[in-house]
């Protein structure tokens, strides 16, 4: 999977950084709370802003296992990571961050998640975790990947999966329209098989509840306003691309949607967040 650009996902990082749910992330700092180090596996990383939104209130020492199939980000992760650091030292391919009072060492793996997840997970980790990440892949994929880590007894946190609400203002004619395309276009195969889209959250719920998880979840929304307008921008532009692509919203209706969006909106695109710890 790959097609993120890094301008993409430094655009999105406040905005991923302001909605994500304080309670929940509250309890997994917690859930580390006490020890001295932790290893966390991050999947689909891009630029590494899961780091950079969790480090601060994990343990002391970190060693964080980014993994991802686009060479270019796992780049532009570690250039993003140097720079975000007080002090960072390279030792062969890991790089050694200190970050007010954190020690993290920093692993970058090119690994392919559809054919290669135990491998992956047989690297060992104390938290699996991914953002925005589980709505691109699979059902079969989601089955396979909470098999895999029942069987290691890992704990997961997935943030910002999309869960399909969308709410703009103003009001248009079009919205629903666009919105049924654009699920359409989401279930498309990502390399994964046909993605789950914004059934993602729930069925990943469901099958760790059924593996015996303890299952917590939280509403973690966007909220964008004139602020976000660059974000806002882009996110109109590529769901109206995605949507023209299927064929499912005539032309005309369309770029009335697009032009009244980029004319100046606002918005709020649910997301779910997810905490599962094994029995």
């Amino acid at each position: 999977m790959s097609g993120f650009s890094p301008d993409w996902l430094a655009l999105r990082e406040p905005a991923d950084k302001a909605a994500r749910a304080g309670e929940l992330a509250g309890q997994v700092f917690s859930h580390f709370s006490g020890r001295d180090h932790v290893t966390i596996l991050d999947l689909g990383c891009g630029s590494g802003a899961n780091l950079r939104a969790l480090a601060g209130n994990l343990p002391a020492r970190q060693t964080w296992r980014l993994v991802d199939w686009d060479h270019a980000l796992l780049h532009a992760a570690r250039g993003a990571l140097v720079a975000w650091a007080d002090q960072a030292e390279s030792s062969g391919d890991d790089v050694h961050l200190h970050k007010e009072g954190r020690e993290i060492t920093v692993r970058f793996e090119q690994a392919d998640l559809a054919s290669g997840l135990d491998a992956v997970l047989d690297g060992g980790a104390d938290l699996v975790t991914a953002t925005a990440f589980f709505d691109l892949v699979s059902t079969d994929w989601i089955a396979q990947f909470c098999g895999a880590i029942e069987r290691r007894h890992v704990p997961l946190y997935a943030t910002l999966t999309y869960d399909g609400t969308e709410m703009w203002q103003p009001p248009h004619p079009a919205d629903a329209k666009v919105l049924a395309a654009f699920h359409a276009h989401q279930s498309g195969d990502k390399g994964f098989g046909p993605s789950a889209g914004p059934f993602a959250a729930a069925h990943l719920a469901r099958v760790l509840e059924a593996q015996g998880y303890r299952v917590e979840t939280a509403q973690s929304p966007w909220k964008l306003g004139p602020a976000q307008a660059a974000l806002i921008h882009e996110l109109v532009n590529g769901a109206a691309d995605a949507v023209g692509e299927t064929g499912l919203v005539p032309a005309l209706d369309l770029k009335s949607w697009r032009e009244a969006r980029l004319a100046g909106a606002s918005c709020i695109i649910g997301h779910v967040d997810l905490f599962a710890t094994p029995a």
